[in-house]
């Protein structure tokens, strides 16, 4: 009788235990750079925070927190996803310049297409080539802004000769690398010091994309825009990552496990690409009614951009190849990837 209670006893202590970690409530906290009015914090994070409570009955739920609210500098998102400080984090891997570089393929000149295609194939090159590179995290997503542009104070740029000089603010290695071959001076910093760099002179202008500028002051600091022309492949673009930490991920429950991944992957990176470029037909708005003289680099002068910065692929090419890989390889399935998805 005694050995039936125990077991009863037993029994009973393990359906609690079951009971307790199902109903277990988790809440998430999300980290990023920019402001809570941008699209980044209103629509793609809480979007993503929505669908989680929803399919988890509400016992997945976030705390966004924008502008570095917990600290730290844009460049340390990644690793404060990796230790713990964050739980989730959406940052560029390109604001450490060159500790990811197989996924840099995607931020080469004139690489894009559009921003949900690319993001598609960023996530499935990602899967393919670069896990090693995220090894310390869980990722949710990878995805590409829309194309970007050339936004100056004082200088119109409407030829490759234009550009000469000129200090301009670039995001990532790659981008850094375009604009010196343009014949810029190129200076690399996160977004969120643009709008003093402008307004110091620190800097003459920066590479942005539509959707962003209004966030960070561009139709107040800047007056002219560069376009290139929409009907070639942008001039750049830039990476974005959404990791969450492992230790986290791995200390939930099975079906919260399971909600995390039915939200993460090639469609949430697609989502995010799309959401964020759509946001450029508003911000292009926002640059005309602030009086911006916006110039569209047509495709036969963006032939003399992309003559002068050619190399710059076989330089990515060559980095990756001394590093043990196949380069040209992993370039080509980048480029096959985009176009599979293009179509």
């Amino acid at each position: 009788m005694k050995r039936l209670l125990t077991h009863t006893a037993l029994a009973a202590g393990l359906l609690c235990t079951a009971w307790a970690a199902q109903a277990q409530t988790v809440t998430l906290k999300v980290h990023h750079f920019l402001n809570a009015q941008t699209i980044q914090h209103t629509t793609m994070l809480k979007t993503w925070c929505d669908n989680i409570a929803k399919d988890s009955n509400n016992r997945l739920n976030c705390q966004i927190y924008p502008s570095m609210q917990l600290g730290g500098t844009p460049a340390q998102l990644y690793d404060q996803a990796r230790d713990g400080v964050a739980d989730v984090v959406w940052t560029l891997p390109g604001y450490t310049a060159g500790r990811f570089p197989k996924m840099e393929v995607f931020e080469l000149p004139f690489m894009m297409t559009n921003a949900e295609a690319t993001s598609r194939a960023s996530w499935d090159y990602f899967e393919k080539h670069a896990q090693d590179e995220f090894k310390d995290v869980k990722m949710l997503g990878v995805h590409v802004h829309g194309p970007g542009n050339i936004y100056t104070a004082k200088k119109q740029v409407k030829t490759l000769a234009d550009i000469k000089g000129l200090k301009l603010r670039g995001p990532t290695r790659q981008t850094t690398k375009l604009l010196a071959k343009l014949g810029a001076t190129p200076v690399g910093m996160p977004v969120p010091q643009v709008p003093d760099a402008l307004s110091k002179g620190t800097i003459d202008g920066a590479v942005i994309p539509y959707e962003v500028a209004p966030s960070i002051k561009i139709d107040e600091l800047a007056k002219f825009t560069a376009e290139p022309d929409r009907n070639d492949n942008a001039l750049y673009t830039s990476l974005f990552v959404v990791p969450m930490n492992k230790a986290k991920y791995d200390s939930l429950p099975a079906d919260l496990k399971a909600v995390i991944d039915k939200n993460s992957g090639r469609e949430f990176s697609a989502f995010l690409g799309k959401t964020q470029a759509g946001n450029d037909v508003p911000g292009k708005e926002k640059l005309i009614k602030g009086g911006h003289t916006i110039t569209v680099i047509e495709k036969a002068e963006l032939e003399n951009w992309k003559k002068a910065s050619a190399s710059i692929d076989d330089e990515w090419i060559a980095e990756m190849t001394k590093k043990g890989l196949d380069g040209a390889a992993l370039y080509k399935d980048a480029q096959a990837l985009i176009q599979k998805y293009s179509k």
